[in-house]
């Protein structure tokens, strides 16, 4: 009878680091109190209003439960406490976002030049008819600086045609025309028959200093000062006097949630004494 073959321990082998760790204990009744947070807490019927989800309150609270492990009704009233501040904190929030919100609409649908003027102080016929803050504000930096090299070239084929002009030789009108880019152009052929333009050099030069220039002028510093011009109007619609009581109402929800998380650690602590 063969002998049976053991395996004796490897006093070298490598420890496995892999094992799952093993999880903190959680106290007597923690169950029955995370349950009764939301079932029969006094502060969470209250706390979340009628048109707000109940829901991701229900997920604040029990996020809250689980961090804190709480045993008995005390710890859980602290974690319900720092719940419903959390929860105001976000209206506070919501409160700044829609006071800015509303500064802003009222500010480049009632005053669309002050912002533009204000953005660059010393630069003249940046605002002027037509100017729009709420185009500009939706631009991004690429779009602008496309619009900005546009601008440019309108501009400085509007002067080359204007040169033509002034020179008077044969066949300025068509010429100067034809130097005109095809959207300048455009505008030009309609206006034609209108304000008593006609086709001909000198009611299109009227119309090139008159209109096109002043009108592509402005396009271009809109375009070149359109990051100054949001950060502007930005800044303008923050209105801080109206935001002032709102911050002092966010102080004091962060004092207080100070405050019960140092209660409701300090209470943890006793516990921890008392059972060591």
């Amino acid at each position: 009878m063969k002998p049976a073959i053991t395996r004796e321990a490897d006093p070298e082998a490598e420890t496995d680091h892999t094992a799952t760790p093993i999880p903190e204990p959680r106290p007597q009744g923690y169950e029955l109190v995370r349950y009764n947070a939301m079932k029969h807490g006094i502060l969470s019927r209250y706390t979340v209003l009628s048109h707000e989800n109940h829901a991701d309150y229900e997920s604040l609270v029990n996020s809250l439960m689980d961090e804190h492990l709480p045993a008995g009704a005390t710890e859980q009233h602290l974690i319900e406490e720092l719940a419903s501040i959390i929860w105001r904190k976000r209206r506070v929030l919501q409160a700044e976002g829609a006071s800015i919100n509303r500064s802003l609409r009222s500010l480049v649908t009632t005053d669309l030049n002050n912002p533009m003027q204000a953005a660059a102080p010393f630069e003249e016929g940046l605002a002027g008819k037509g100017a729009d803050v709420r185009s500009l504000m939706m631009k991004s930096p690429g779009r602008s600086a496309e619009d900005h090299e546009n601008a440019q070239r309108e501009l400085s084929a509007a002067w080359k045609a204007g040169s033509i002009l002034r020179k008077n030789r044969p066949n300025a009108y068509e010429k100067a025309r034809q130097a005109l880019l095809p959207e300048s152009r455009e505008c030009w052929d309609d206006s034609i028959g209108v304000d008593g333009y006609q086709a001909d050099a000198q009611s299109l030069a009227t119309y090139i200093q008159d209109v096109l220039e002043p009108v592509l002028k402005r396009m271009e510093k809109q375009a070149r000062y359109q990051p100054a011009i949001k950060a502007q109007t930005l800044g303008e619609g923050l209105q801080p006097h109206k935001l002032e009581q709102l911050s002092r109402y966010e102080t004091h929800l962060d004092r207080k949630f100070e405050r019960t998380l140092g209660m409701l650690i300090k209470l943890k602590e006793l516990r921890t004494a008392r059972t060591a």
